[in-house]
């Protein structure tokens, strides 16, 4: 992956520094998390939302490759040969709900579907770039299902085009408002979806075709 930002439009329209973005700690370490209950969505989004109110920021982001816990709270991270898929694939950048999302790089729609359940991640789009000669994809994740409306496989988007919004908790997988962003390299046969977390097992692997996306936005001053 580069290593300069300037290449890509930022992903929530404008850049995230430290002037306006918090570095959130989802991992299992951070004993804070455990005084919430992570199965009441409620609760869970007025945590985030205290922590950006403290800090006087609009966004919060995290954590590329992080080991979280928070995953217990759904089925969906369940996973026959251990307990729960844990290592975190993408960036979160949390927002207010109907908060835009804009494409980083021009690129086509590859696919789009609602992700429906408790835990999962609601409406989601693959998008499909041609970049510095190689075809790599970018999956955003707990958007808006009107935003699922406006699509069609194959549609362009150009650099800095508004591609959705975040979606509302009762939409969105039933999480605090964020946009899950991860780059994938070789999608396989997924459509509309791709693991946004893996085992401690599978680490290497999906960490290999999940590159870290924080030169895609511009957020290596908070790791």
């Amino acid at each position: 992956m580069a290593t300069q930002t300037t290449d890509f439009f930022p992903l929530m329209g404008e850049a995230l520094n430290r002037d306006n973005t918090l570095g959130l700690d989802m991992s299992a370490a951070n004993r804070s998390l455990c005084q919430i209950d992570l199965q009441d969505t409620l609760a869970f989004s007025a945590f985030i939302s205290g922590l950006l109110a403290d800090g006087q920021k609009k966004y919060g982001v995290g954590g590329y490759a992080e080991k979280r816990a928070i995953y217990q709270r759904s089925q969906v991270f369940a996973h026959q040969l251990c307990t729960f898929r844990n290592i975190h694939l993408g960036v979160d950048i949390w927002a207010p709900s109907g908060t835009a999302v804009f494409c980083p790089l021009p690129g086509k729609v590859h696919s789009f579907q609602d992700n429906a359940g408790f835990g999962n991640y609601g409406p989601t789009i693959i998008l499909e770039h041609h970049w510095q000669k190689e075809t790599i994809f970018s999956l955003y994740g707990h958007l808006s299902r009107k935003d699922l409306n406006q699509l069609k496989p194959g549609q362009t988007f150009l650099s800095g085009e508004k591609i959705g919004h975040l979606g509302p908790a009762g939409e969105n997988g039933n999480w605090p408002p964020h946009v899950h962003f991860q780059i994938i390299r070789d999608l396989g046969n997924w459509s509309g979806d791709y693991p946004g977390v893996c085992t401690e097992m599978e680490t290497d692997h999906y960490l290999s075709n999940c590159p870290d996306p924080c030169s895609w936005l511009g957020l290596q001053a908070f790791w």
